[in-house]
Formats: C-alpha cells, sequence, structure tokens
C-alpha cells in the first residue's frame, strides 16, 4: 500500500521542483511551437531534449518521494537526485546560452520567451543542488563529493562535444577519428562510473572500485592529451575561418577544440583528487588511528 507524504511537497526542495517541471514544459512549449529551425537544427534538438528529459525526470523524482517508492528502489537515492540535479544545472546554463545565440532575434518573441524562462530553471536546479547538499545526512554518497560531480561535469562536457561534431569534419583524417574514439572511451566509462555508483554496485567488487577510477583516469588524462593536441592540428592546417561564417560549421571545430582542452583539464583534477583521498586521506587517517 502506498504512504502518501505530503511534506515532500511543501519542504523548499520540494517546491522547487514542482516549479522546475512547470517552467522546463514551459520552455519546451515556446520552443516547439516556434517551430523547427532550418539550420542548427543539432543544437535546437539538443536544446528540447534537455527541457524535455529535465521536466520528465524532476517529475518523478517528485512522484517517487510523495509516494515513498525511493526507499524501495536499488539505487542510491542521493547519489542518483545529486546526480540528475547537478546534470540539469549544467544543461539549463548550456542551452540558456546556445538557445538565444542560434534561434533569437529582436522580433522573436518565442525564442526570447524561451530564453529568458530557461535561465529561471537554471537557477532553480542551481538552487536544487545547493538544497540536495544541504540534506541532513544525505551527503555520503560518491556523487556529493568533488570526484563524483567532476564525473558528471566530464560527461556533459563529452555531451557537447558529440553534439558539436560532424561526420564530415572527422571522417576525412586518422587523427580526428581517434580523437573521436577517445571522447566516446572516456564518456563510456565516466557514464558506467555513475551508473555502478548509483545502484550500489562498487562494495561487491572483487577489487577496489575508488583504485580503479584512479586507473581509468590515467588512461583518460593520456587519451586527452593526444586530443587536445590532435584535433585542432588536423581540422584547422589549411583550414582557415571563412569570409562568410555566421554561426557555421567552422564554429562548431572551435566549441569542439575548447571543449576537449576543458574536458583534459577537468580530467586532470579528478585524477589529481581522487589520488589525494584515496592515498593521502587514508594514510592520513591510518596514522591517526
Amino acid at each position: 500500500m502506498l504512504q502518501l507524504d505530503f511534506r515532500t511537497l511543501i519542504v523548499p526542495i520540494g517546491i522547487v521542483r514542482m516549479v522546475e517541471v512547470v517552467l522546463t514544459c514551459i520552455c519546451f512549449a515556446l520552443a516547439a511551437s516556434a517551430g523547427i529551425p532550418t539550420s542548427a537544427t543539432s543544437h535546437w534538438a539538443w536544446c528540447m531534449f534537455c527541457w524535455c528529459f529535465c521536466c520528465f525526470t524532476t517529475l518523478l523524482i517528485i512522484i517517487l518521494e510523495f509516494t515513498n517508492l525511493n526507499t524501495k528502489v536499488f539505487i542510491s537515492w542521493e547519489d542518483f537526485t545529486m546526480a540528475f540535479a547537478m546534470l540539469a544545472t549544467l544543461m539549463m546554463v548550456t542551452i540558456s546560452i546556445i538557445y538565444p545565440t542560434f534561434f533569437a532575434c529582436s522580433s522573436c518573441s518565442r525564442e526570447i520567451g524561451a530564453s529568458a524562462v530557461s535561465w529561471l530553471c537554471f537557477g532553480l536546479y542551481a538552487a536544487e543542488v545547493w538544497l540536495v547538499h544541504k540534506r541532513p545526512g544525505e551527503t555520503s554518497g560518491f556523487l556529493t563529493t568533488v570526484p563524483g560531480l567532476l564525473k558528471i561535469l566530464e560527461t556533459f562536457i563529452a555531451c557537447i562535444i558529440f553534439m558539436s561534431l560532424s561526420p564530415a569534419g572527422y571522417r576525412r583524417f586518422p587523427g580526428t577519428q581517434w580523437c573521436v574514439a577517445a571522447y566516446s572511451i572516456c564518456f563510456i566509462f565516466s557514464l558506467l562510473i555513475i551508473f555502478l555508483t548509483i545502484a550500489k554496485l562498487p562494495s561487491i567488487m572483487p577489487f577496489s572500485f575508488d583504485k580503479a577510477v584512479i586507473g581509468f583516469n590515467i588512461v583518460a588524462v593520456a587519451m586527452y592529451t593526444t586530443a587536445v593536441v590532435i584535433w585542432p592540428l588536423y581540422v584547422f592546417d589549411g583550414n582557415p575561418r571563412p569570409d562568410i561564417c555566421k554561426r557555421c560549421p567552422w564554429d562548431d571545430l572551435v566549441v569542439v577544440t575548447f571543449m576537449t582542452v576543458i574536458n583534459f583539464l577537468v580530467y586532470i583534477g579528478d585524477l589529481a583528487y581522487s589520488v589525494k583521498i584515496v592515498f593521502f586521506t587514508h594514510l592520513e587517517h591510518n596514522y591517526e588511528n
């Protein structure tokens, strides 16, 4: 028998989530009513997906907590809610920049409205991250730690890279194909680590999950090191910016280059922080005992 918990709807985080559902739905409706653009369709599709994904996932979280079914699921609920809130925050800030840049104009009232409401959504999801993190007794999950949050950031940046990739831009050279393979491999394993953590599987593994994550981070840093060098070397060699280029495919090459460098730095930070926690913090704790 379901036990309804009306308190989850009147606490601050419950109110924030209900407003998020309404506003993301408004964003989706405004953008959809404006029609499908003739250019930059991949960016438009990404914006629509983000609003839709955040709306329905937030609604699912509200329903599960309202019916107390969140206590019956075989996942780490604090990790799941923190991971989603962080991911939604990143999604909202990104599409709040992308959508008006590509699709808004001085006479585009619906696009302007969707952009403005999207910024409100970003503020709400950022507030949810803070509220989830401050919940008493719910900050022990891996994804609520700095390495966990960096894992979410790594996968999100990879999504931005994939959104900006064009087959015509990387299929011409083996070097750029290697870069796409590096992005894909790192993305898959980062996503796998997040899923394993949410499903509470690391504790039953026959090896040290923390040290395995460090091993993956070392490989990821090495792969992104090659991508940071190889990608711009191939895509910009003999390929200057066209004289007439208003949001042209060349700009997407710049986005991929910039995001590659950003993700490279994030993986380095992730590796450094994980090594500090696993090897140095644990050693200090053992010495104190």
